[in-house]
């Protein structure tokens, strides 16, 4: 089982990795390498992208939120504490999902894998 320090590296790149593609994404949507198109269905094609970035870029920031607040509770000793029953999270669901916030059972009880 990895430690913590090493969960907070896993973080800590994989915060970087998310940045990098929001930046790009950010980029895109300002059409600084690829103005758009005159032909309008280049420029459907274009919009079509835009909305897949769209979701890319909602994706990634929604993660690295988790990721931040994941460091904060690393920060404040409460990692690996589920946030609403309190007890430990399981090391194999740390390794798994390392912005685990919550135990497997209390996960499971709100519908969701965070």
């Amino acid at each position: 089982m990895p430690t913590k320090s090493e969960l907070r590296e896993q973080l800590i790149v994989r915060r970087q990795e998310l940045v990098d593609r929001v930046r790009s994404i950010e980029s895109n949507f300002r059409r600084e390498e690829e103005p758009l198109e005159k032909d309008a269905e280049e420029q459907s094609l274009q919009i079509e992208t835009d909305d897949v970035l769209k979701a890319l870029d909602e994706f990634g920031r929604r993660e690295l939120a988790s990721i931040e607040r994941a460091l904060a509770r690393m920060e404040s000793g409460t990692y690996g504490t589920c946030a609403r029953c309190e007890e430990p999270i399981a090391p194999a669901r740390l390794k798994a999902l390392p912005i685990s916030d919550l135990c497997i059972r209390c996960a499971e009880k709100r519908g969701g894998s965070r």
